[in-house]
């Protein structure tokens, strides 16, 4: 192999399966799901050998680039990150990481890697992508086909064909999520999961999507040949990247080319589409019953329960999911959990806040969380990070109360600037220019007490922003 492996992490998707932990503002992606890590910092740590693999690229959105930066300052990793203007699912996605990788690096080959999956045995994983390396580079796209450990429904499947070398074999078919009939005819005939993660050559890759869907191709390219920065991340050329076709990469390239091929893996590997998904790869009780959080099990069996506080407690029944978060409870028999994006989809319509954000909001700076509110007021934490300042800004239909219960605060209000410490407060009256931030070495932690006619969080006015959203 001449030069590293170039990982390419899909960071982007807004996953609605794991709802009401998972929600649009802060998808599956970035929870710590199995322990103190999300699953996008395991892959990043995954990819992390030098002597393997390069720089890895995340290509992601705006709305998650702050996260995505956030969490691999966590856990000590760089890496080029990639803003999609719009979503356009993986094949223009992909198309663009292949593109920048081909202008960073030159024709090297890329592992295309989904940001949501979970892999046991991380060191199996590199193997297999050193050995599927100099196929790639000879010029074929490697998919990697996992060995079915039961007749899954929810996954795709890939025929394999004839042998190409040790471990390698043409692609015969790829095929859609079967029935539950069909999926054991499929585990019988030797069929594999489609894992959807796969090694090529930056170049065969970007070929093959000029020679099956050019338009697009041409879009991608310009895309990333115009992008530009901002803040430090690479931002696609909107109006480009918005004339790509909504294409899946395996409706836009692997079901059709002739340089597909597949390597039979084994070392863990679950997309993790489901609370079901979710209890499998949890450590579970003899009663087969696995939690996170305040939970207990009384005569229950085969039970999955989350809380992110209260205490949950399951009495007399069995293979039943019951997550809790701070403002909505789900529950669901555990097998049929994977349906739950048609559930999602009707909240959306009857109550869209819990599908977009938690009660706890993730911003650049850090978080808020709203704890009470009724008519006339609402009731937040806020947290700033050490050096972080919200933008400067006033309200029309709000006042706004702040008291310092941890760190220093800086406060400015019109041309007035004052430094509060713990148990301190000040008054921001309507219609005045203000802002927070945080000059200490600790988290600041401020209670916030809005008043007035109107509280909703678009009546904001933005004057100045670090991070480029006025």
């Amino acid at each position: 192999m001449a030069s590293r492996i170039v990982p390419l992490i899909m960071c982007g998707g807004a996953g609605t399966r794991l709802w009401p932990a998972s929600r649009e503002n802060r998808p599956k992606q970035f929870l710590p799901l199995f322990g103190r890590t999300s699953t996008f910092q395991e892959t990043v740590r995954r990819v992390g050998d030098p002597a393997l693999f390069g720089r890895p690229i995340v290509v992601t959105n705006s709305q998650y680039r702050f996260q995505v930066a956030e969490q691999l300052a966590a856990i000590g990793r760089e890496a080029d990150i990639l803003l999609e203007p719009v979503r356009r699912d993986s094949g223009p996605a992909i198309a663009a990481g292949a593109a920048f990788a081909r202008r960073r690096d030159g024709d090297v080959v890329v592992a295309a890697l989904a940001a949501d999956h979970v892999i046991d045995d991380a060191a199996a994983f590199a193997k297999v992508c050193a050995a599927a390396a100099p196929a790639a580079a000879a010029g074929r796209i490697v998919t990697f086909g996992v060995q079915p450990t039961r007749p899954a429904t929810e996954y795709g499947y890939i025929r394999a064909g004839a042998a190409l070398d040790a471990d390698l074999f043409a692609v015969e078919q790829f095929v859609e999520k079967p029935d539950a009939a069909t999926a054991q005819l499929y585990v019988a005939e030797g069929y594999l999961w489609n894992s959807g993660n796969f090694l090529f050559p930056a170049e065969l890759l970007l070929a093959e999507y000029r020679r099956f869907e050019p338009d697009s191709a041409a879009a991608v390219t310009e895309a990333v040949e115009t992008a530009g920065r901002d803040l430090g991340f690479v931002t696609l050329a909107r109006e480009a990247f918005a004339r790509a076709a909504v294409k899946s990469i395996d409706y836009a390239v692997m079901e059709r080319t002739s340089h597909a091929a597949v390597m039979p893996v084994s070392y863990g590997w679950s997309d993790v589409g489901s609370w079901h998904a979710v209890w499998e790869l949890s450590k579970r009780d003899a009663a087969d019953n696995a939690g996170q959080g305040s939970t207990y099990f009384f005569d229950a069996s085969g039970c999955y329960a989350v809380s992110d506080k209260q205490l949950v407690a399951l009495y007399g029944v069995a293979d039943m999911v019951v997550i809790a978060t701070a403002d909505a409870v789900l529950v669901a028999p555990r097998q049929q959990a994977d349906a739950l994006r048609h559930l999602v989809n009707k909240l959306k319509d009857v109550a869209p806040a819990v599908t977009a954000d938690h009660l706890k909001v993730h911003r650049p700076w850090g978080s808020y969380q709203s704890l009470d509110d009724g008519e006339r007021f609402h009731v937040k934490r806020i947290v700033v990070k050490p050096g972080g300042r919200l933008s400067l800004q006033l309200h029309h239909h709000r006042a706004e109360h702040w008291v310092v219960v941890r760190g220093t605060a800086r406060v400015t209000i019109g041309d007035e600037v004052k430094v509060l410490h713990e148990n301190e407060s000040i008054y921001v009256p309507s219609g005045a220019r203000h802002r927070l931030e945080n000059p200490g070495k600790i988290d600041l932690e401020v209670i916030e007490v809005q008043t007035g006619s109107y509280l909703g969080e678009d009546d904001i006015v933005r004057f100045e922003d670090d991070y480029h959203r006025s």
